[in-house]
This record gives structure tokens, sequence and C-alpha cells, in this order.
């Protein structure tokens, strides 16, 4: 298989600190909570979810400043809500400047929100052969934006391409403590311009 599996791949510190539950954190599960529970397609959930990061999105202080500080060597992840029967996890994820993720897809789906800095997203699709990847979207994602996705078609990589430490909110479909990661598969192709 040309990709790697996910399971035991150390390149990302998983860390369960939690900070006293926020009031926009509070109101932020209560929504996703409802979007979820529609328990409309995947695609359609992310649009729910989306739309309601859009709404809620909190600032970057739900963290507190030892946690925005981030890890010179990799980002780090802040798992802030654990939804009780597993339909959703709230994770932050810090990235110090240049940091970046293999390029990767995952087993649900996903929203995220920037609450500070700059975030440069790459999409690729894999070829008909599964021999390479092709390169097929880049967004800059930037302070409060927010983006979404759902498998099929969720293969990408993302970078801190700012100067400063950047600070997103990543909600997955699943619960990340008991699987330990969104990611399914990681991809170790070539890729080629489209």
């Amino acid at each position: 298989m040309p990709a790697n599996e996910a399971v035991g791949r150390p390149d990302v510190s998983l860390i369960d600190s939690r900070p006293p539950v926020s009031p926009g954190l509070d109101t932020l599960v209560t929504a996703v909570r409802a979007a979820v529970g529609t328990h409309a397609d995947w695609r359609q959930t992310a649009q729910l979810v989306g739309g309601e990061l859009r709404r809620h999105l909190p600032s970057p202080e739900i963290l507190t400043a030892e946690q925005r500080v981030g890890d010179p060597d990799n980002y780090v992840t802040h798992q802030l809500h654990i939804e009780p029967d597993g339909a959703f996890s709230i994770v932050a994820l810090v990235w110090r400047p240049g940091q970046v993720t293999p390029i990767h897809d995952h087993v649900t789906w996903c929203v995220f929100g920037v609450l500070q800095g700059v975030e440069y997203e790459e999409v690729f699709s894999l070829d008909e052969k599964g021999q390479c990847l092709v390169e097929a979207g880049n967004n800059s994602n930037t302070i409060g934006d927010v983006n979404g996705f759902a498998p099929p078609g969720d293969i990408h990589r993302v970078r801190n391409v700012g100067d400063g430490t950047a600070v997103s909110l990543h909600i997955y479909g699943t619960d990340v403590s008991r699987i330990g990661s969104s990611v399914r598969r990681y991809y170790d192709l070539p890729v080629k311009s489209a």
C-alpha cells in the first residue's frame, strides 16, 4: 500500500490538557451537538458544524498562555472537548512558524477555524492508479476563516506560513481520545502539478 498507516506515528504531540471550560466553549459544544444531532450525511454535517463554528468561533484565549506557546519541534494538539458518546471532538492545534503536517486524509469529517495566525492548506487528489498525488488546490486561512471537508476527497497538508504562532480549532466527527488521531492514512507519494 502506498500510504503509511497513522497508528503509532509520532509526528505530533497529543496533549490532553483541557483548560477550564469557558462559556465560549460551552456555547460551541451545545451548537455542535445540535448540528451533529441532525444525523445528516458527513458532507452536510461538516457544513452544519462549519456554520456553528463561524457563529461561535472563540478567541485564542480558549487556551492558556502556556498552551498557546506551542512546541519548537512539532505542532501540538490540545483536546478541549470529547463528546461523551464519541460523536465529535474539539481540539486546538498550536503551530510554530514553518511547522507542517505530513500529507494525510481522515477517518471522518472535519471542520476547522483559525483563531490566530495563518494556516496554508494544500489539497491533493490521488491519481487513478494510486501512483502519485496531484495538486488540486490551496487555501491561505487567516483569523476567522472556517473551512471543512468530508472523506473521500480530503487529502491535504497544512502548514503555518506566518511569522508568528498560529492557533486553530478543529472539530472532528469522532472521539480522538479513543483512536489517537483523526488521520486515517499518511501519504508518501510523489506530487505532480495539475
